[in-house]
């Protein structure tokens, strides 16, 4: 189970290994799978072993194990919260800011003076 405590590199692994299940429950070869892909045999190789791609080549690989829908769960559409809503009036959230909270300023001072 993939979870935060684990590394980056060991998730990478994980999905190599599940990507690599899938395509030999599906009795594909490396080669077969990364023709259907539209990659190169490398790519379907290094996402097998965990090693980084880049993430269009990902998309290709879960579309031809026929996994794309699965990416739904992966990340969801986030959920506004109803008071956010009221607070934009409708519109969609583009930018984050930082709160205007007013900063308590007081003079310093060496605490020895009375």
């Amino acid at each position: 189970m993939i979870n935060n405590e684990m590394s980056d590199k060991a998730i990478l692994k994980e999905l190599g290994l599940r990507i690599s299940r899938y395509r030999l429950n599906k009795n594909l070869t490396q080669e077969a799978l990364a023709t259907e892909a539209g990659v190169s045999r490398s790519a379907v190789q290094r996402a097998e072993i965990g090693t980084s791609i880049q993430l269009f080549k990902l998309i290709r690989v879960l579309r031809a194990l026929n996994l794309v829908e699965n990416l739904e769960s992966f990340l969801p559409e986030p959920a506004v919260s109803p008071i956010q809503q009221l607070k934009m009036k409708g519109k969609i959230r583009k930018r984050a800011r930082l709160s205007k909270k007013k900063n308590k300023r007081t003079d310093w001072h060496w605490g020895d003076e009375e």
